[in-house]
């Protein structure tokens, strides 16, 4: 196993800006390649991703979102895009533990007061929380009621990302009576809280599980706010959650269809010089194994295009702030969609054919190679890409705002 990065620590008051983008890229690409050493037998263990946790805190990832004047890292989505990629092309299970972090993490700034956001983001910082959890719709969802002066929270999430290592589980439930869905901040060590382990095929190391609450108490400044998709609750502003979260989900899998084709194309590399020019599987002159690189690479780097051009629409409609219009957001939103449709079909086709041109030795569990496929299809089920291709279709043809989805 390879030496973690230095830690990095919470930016002090004489650093108002944070250590800047090329220093959490380098952080990034470290932290990559210390997985990387032993990416295969971790995750065919499968154990609570502690250790990892770990080697996130010390690094200063955990506060890469939280603002610099508030002791974080004070980097923007595009830095943590880019984060969450390069560490998703070795590791897309720790990829998804940072990157459903890092929105949780954020999301008290995007569903309540200021005031309250940034006692949330300031103590985050200062404790180095790891947050788990997810605000999508459960087909029961919780209950939130009021009790004295706070209110309990009742039923089960099925899954959420991060919640077997969460120091803060952030989660969707309905206010009982109206509904109203709302974003609720939990500490998993309430009492009437039980997690369990999800056992999921892949994403093994992304410490997803299901969440019982038992009346579960929360205090009234542990609900963060609305997240009512109704034009008159939610502004395009804040509605630009969704399309973050979506191109987290973007970044994964375009990790993973670089991570495998780089793994498959150095090995391939390594074993035909090794072995002899006669070797059948994966030979670098075979014209059918040259195609299918081909294929992928333009797949692949199509994806990325399409990304890049969905993550500049993003930075733009942050950066408009309270004077962006629905319109504007729904463009901003189908532009995302595209780029999860396209990366989609990236990891899919990748992740499956990387492992044909390799041949035979692909089957090696030691190789590992199996995990990119696992991992892909993981992700790619919680939002089938024909979901993705009927909601551009629906906007081409009809103008129909893209749903209102936020990450599990």
């Amino acid at each position: 196993m390879g030496l973690a990065p230095m830690p990095s620590p919470p930016t002090s008051a004489s650093d108002p800006t944070g250590p800047g983008r090329a220093h959490w890229l380098h952080v990034a690409h470290e932290l990559a390649d210390d997985l990387a050493t032993d990416a295969a037998a971790r995750e065919h263990a499968g154990k609570l991703p502690l250790d990892e946790v770990s080697r996130l805190r010390e690094s200063g990832l955990l506060t890469l979102l939280i603002p610099a004047e508030l002791g974080g890292g004070g980097a923007d989505w595009p830095t943590v895009f880019a984060v969450v990629r390069a560490i998703a092309t070795t590791d897309a299970a720790i990829a998804q533990l940072l990157g459903s972090h890092c929105f949780l993490s954020w999301s008290a700034r995007c569903f309540t007061e200021p005031e309250l956001a940034a006692r949330i983001e300031r103590r985050s910082a200062m404790e180095q929380w790891c947050w788990g959890g997810g605000f999508a719709p459960q087909d029961v969802p919780l209950t939130l009621t009021r009790k004295g002066k706070g209110y309990v929270l009742e039923g089960r999430q099925s899954y959420a990302a991060g919640v077997l290592v969460a120091d803060r589980l952030a989660v969707r439930a309905a206010r009982a009576g109206s509904g109203e869905p709302v974003a609720v901040v939990v500490d998993p060590t309430r009492r009437g809280l039980r997690i369990d382990d999800a056992d999921t095929f892949g994403q093994r190391l992304a410490a997803g599980g299901g969440v019982e609450f038992d009346a579960v108490p929360v205090t009234a400044e542990d609900v963060l706010g609305s997240l009512a998709a109704d034009d008159d609750v939610l502004s395009p502003s804040t509605a630009l959650a969704s399309p973050i979260g979506r191109l987290l989900a973007v970044q994964l899998l375009l990790g993973l269809a670089e991570g495998v084709l780089a793994e498959a194309r150095e090995y391939c590399r390594a074993a035909h010089s090794s072995w002899s020019l006669s070797w059948p599987d994966g030979s670098p002159q075979d014209p059918h194994v040259l195609a299918t690189y081909g294929e992928l690479t333009v797949l692949t780097r199509s994806a990325a295009a399409l990304t890049d051009q969905a993550q500049a629409a993003v930075h733009g409609g942050l950066a408009r702030g309270e004077d962006l219009t629905y319109d504007e957001y729904a463009d901003i939103s189908v532009q995302v969609t595209m780029a999860e449709a396209a990366a989609s079909r990236a990891a899919q086709e990748s992740t499956s054919r990387a492992l044909d041109v390799v041949g035979s030795r692909s089957a090696s569990a030691r190789l590992g190679l199996d995990r990119f496929w696992r991992n892909a299809r993981t992700q790619t089920l919680h939002r089938p890409v024909a979901h993705q291709f009927r909601d551009v279709g629906d906007y081409f043809l009809n103008g129909a705002h893209p749903p209102f989805v936020l990450p599990a």
